[in-house]
């Protein structure tokens, strides 16, 4: 859905300007108005489909309970999720509420007058920084914010600008004193083909339109093949408990009980309890974002997990450089790798775990890929088509 987002965004942000013209304000060839309502029409889609895919989906967004949840259990939580989960019932209904009237109301007021426009696009701004602010989302609050920019002209902008002469607030005053003059033929053409571009949305804007009336309206899909108009929607569904996939380690025998195993930590997702959440917007960690999917399914289903932990047990740079901490660097790789599944919960504010610099609970669900070693992958190795390791093991002196 993302990549969606980004593809659509940046195809109609290069009809913004003209092809030949470098000047920050171009005289004869001014904004199209098909592209500021091209942007408000895909901020319009991005946010009604996400209210309406909640409606539809999870009973918790209709009884608002959903907030219970979020912040507990979203990707990849930042220090004040813990502080917002624990907010009291009725705040956590009132976000529920406050969510709906932005996704499902608000958006009307962006294909609204003037004014109700703006109120509109400086709600739905508001409302990704709140996103922004309250979790690590990666990119996507921020270049959500990106067409809502459209929903604000000239005159409500200008404050923004110095006024002295020759500054881009004056120029962009005379061009639009110039607005009845005779356009030349140039803008003609730019006009024929901002038409032609108006057309092109709106026939691809009609499988669109049907998706978001459907009862089973599907979520971050794409029509064409190009990704031109896309269909949006996110947390149709929100996870009650949140589980983790712990990676550990040990020079033993895996059957054992004596084994002594280390954990591997992550750059950001829940590991070690004690260490404060992250704070990493609008950077995307997506190793950790793909785990925290992976932590509700299974790892059949996740081959490439398998792959991550034979990496570790060759201590590969590369796999390196996507954890924080390998508790066998600079010794040899571990023998035997297996990963742990664990249900996290947030300590209360003020608890005896709180005040020993504990934000996380943890207890143990069970085991989520059993002890592997290199040679007993071989097979999966070769089936994948994976590249087997080559290992060094240190010299000891």
């Amino acid at each position: 859905g993302w990549e969606s987002q980004i593809l659509e965004t940046g195809f109609l942000a290069t009809f913004l300007c003209p092809v030949w013209n470098l000047r920050p304000v171009p005289e004869d060839t001014p904004t199209s108005k098909i592209v500021i309502w091209g942007f408000r029409w895909l901020i319009f889609r991005i946010m009604i489909g996400a209210g309406l895919i909640k409606i539809r989906g999870d009973q918790c967004w209709r009884d608002l309970t959903c907030m219970n949840y979020h912040y507990e259990t979203q990707p990849v939580p930042n220090p004040l999720s813990y502080f917002m989960h624990q907010s009291p019932e009725i705040f956590h209904k009132f976000e529920t509420l406050t969510n709906h009237f932005v996704e499902l109301v608000v958006p009307w007021f962006l294909i609204g007058p003037r004014r109700l426009c703006m109120i509109g696009g400086a709600i739905q701004i508001l409302f990704q920084v709140v996103l922004i602010i309250s979790g690590n989302l990666s990119f996507l609050n921020w270049l959500t914010i990106v067409p809502s920019l459209a929903c604000f002209d000239d005159a409500s902008l200008r404050w923004m600008f110095s006024g002295r002469a020759g500054s881009v607030k004056d120029r962009v005053y005379r061009l639009q004193g110039r607005a009845n003059q005779q356009l030349k033929v140039g803008s003609y053409i730019r006009w024929v083909f901002n038409i032609s571009l108006g057309g092109l949305i709106a026939y691809l804007s009609i499988p669109v339109v049907q998706n978001l009336l459907s009862p089973r309206q599907a979520m971050n899909t794409s029509f064409d093949p190009l990704r031109i108009v896309n269909t949006y929607g996110a947390f149709g569904s929100v996870t009650k408990e949140r589980t983790e996939v712990i990676f550990q380690g040990t020079y033993d025998n895996p059957h054992e009980p004596s084994a002594r195993w280390e954990e591997y930590e992550f750059k950001c997702k829940p590991g070690n309890i004690t260490r404060r959440p992250c704070l990493i917007s609008p950077y995307h960690y997506r190793l950790d974002w793909l785990l925290w999917f992976a932590a509700f399914q299974n790892y059949q289903y996740n081959p490439w997990l398998v792959h991550l932990a034979v990496k570790l047990m060759s201590n590969d740079p590369g796999a390196e450089s996507l954890i924080s901490h390998n508790p066998f660097h600079d010794r040899d790789p571990p023998k035997y790798i297996r990963v742990e599944h664990y249900r996290y919960i947030f300590t209360k504010i003020g608890s005896k775990d709180a005040r020993l610099g504990r934000w996380w609970k943890r207890s143990h669900v069970g085991n989520y890929l059993p002890p592997i070693s290199l040679d007993s992958v071989k097979a999966f190795m070769k089936n994948m088509d994976y590249e087997y390791p080559r290992i060094r093991r240190r010299k000891k002196h």
